[in-house]
């Protein structure tokens, strides 16, 4: 049911603040707490009518995929099809043959393989003006690991930390080797239909969004405040697939990880390999965090733990974090790109920082 006697002040008004700066045309959060939500929005998801965010909009989550995906893969490890520290060439031969890299590595982002996102063509291609016309693009995942390929790798497997979509785009194929069904199939039959998850799905290479959505808006990756705004609703998200490329919702969202972090999907020897983090210090990312097995830790300024995951994609952000349990959870969403992660902090605490 919909929690009508509580507000969520503090999460409203960093929806409010947020979207005054300037940083968000929209930005919607929703919050479950045992059996009772609340959503609340500030701003519009279309810029040209000025409606206003709804619950019910779809949305591209990006990296917030990769937690769907690390299920995924460990739901097989549970039945025994493969097993963590399975060398990826023995389900991936000629891809990765001598390096050491085990499916551990790729979830947990120790695997050392460059990320293909920041090769200099593809940088190219999809930073500034020159998206708009790359952004109808195909991507295999063969063409994506061999673009990462092409750069020496970052250090030996285990020997550090460093976040790469290359990981999870290696994880969607073991997927896909493993039960020789399409990686989408494996998560509509895993994941979002045992959930219920009626508006979560994986677009494959479709440029549209099925049912209702808001429009999503790019600066295109360019600094300062001036960056032109560009709709980019429609594009191929399949340079995303299985580590940033899936749609859904912010019920949806929060339905998943509550399930996730109440220990409902996994057995508990999985559930407690998945949320056992390690160090991200050194890998210049998220700060005061730590990184599971498609999931993160982040300590909030409060000093209150969270659990879940973030993503961006051209024209969209999200990010969903929630107590250890799964009964307490705030999913967000931006349909824009140019806001900065403490935006998501800033709620986050305002949302579970009386909790320490």
């Amino acid at each position: 049911m919909t929690d009508t006697i509580a507000t969520h002040a503090g999460v409203q008004n960093v929806l409010d603040a947020t979207v005054a700066a300037g940083v968000a045309p929209g930005y919607a959060a929703a919050v479950r707490q045992g059996n009772t939500t609340w959503f609340g929005a500030a701003g519009v998801s279309d810029t040209d009518i000025r409606a206003p965010r709804r619950p019910e909009q779809r949305f591209r989550i990006g990296s917030t995929t990769k937690t769907f995906t690390a299920t995924v893969l460990l739901t097989l490890v549970g039945e025994g099809a493969l097993g963590l520290d399975d060398p990826v060439e023995s389900w991936l031969p000629g891809i990765l043959d001598g390096t050491g890299v085990t499916i551990r590595h790729l979830l947990q982002q120790t695997s050392g393989l460059f990320n293909y996102v920041l090769d200099e063509k593809l940088l190219a291609d999809y930073v500034g003006p020159a998206f708009l016309a790359h952004r109808d693009d195909t991507f295999t995942p063969e063409r994506l690991v061999g673009i990462a390929l092409a750069h020496p790798p970052l250090f030996a497997p285990g020997a550090g930390w460093s976040y790469s979509n290359t990981n999870y785009i290696l994880a969607g194929m073991i997927i896909e080797r493993v039960t020789g069904h399409a990686y989408a199939a494996e998560v509509a039959d895993r994941i979002a239909g045992p959930l219920g998850l009626t508006s979560t799905y994986v677009p494959g290479d479709e440029t549209g969004i099925d049912g209702p959505h808001p429009r999503l808006y790019s600066k295109l990756m360019l600094p300062g405040p001036d960056a032109p705004v560009h709709d980019v609703t429609e594009l191929n998200p399949s340079h995303g697939w299985a580590a940033g490329g899936m749609i859904s919702t912010l019920e949806d969202l929060n339905q998943f990880f509550a399930a996730l972090l109440g220990g409902l999907l996994l057995p508990p020897d999985l559930h407690r390999e998945m949320f056992t983090g390690i160090s991200t210090d050194g890998g210049g990312w998220i700060p005061d965090t730590t990184y599971g097995l498609g999931v993160y830790s982040q300590r909030l300024p409060s000093g209150t733990t969270v659990w879940g995951h973030g993503g961006a994609i051209h024209g969209s952000w999200s990010y969903v974090m929630g107590s250890i349990g799964g009964s307490h959870l705030l999913a967000q969403s931006i349909n824009g790109d140019w806001t900065t992660l403490d935006v998501f902090a800033r709620a986050l605490d305002a949302e579970f920082g009386s909790l320490t």
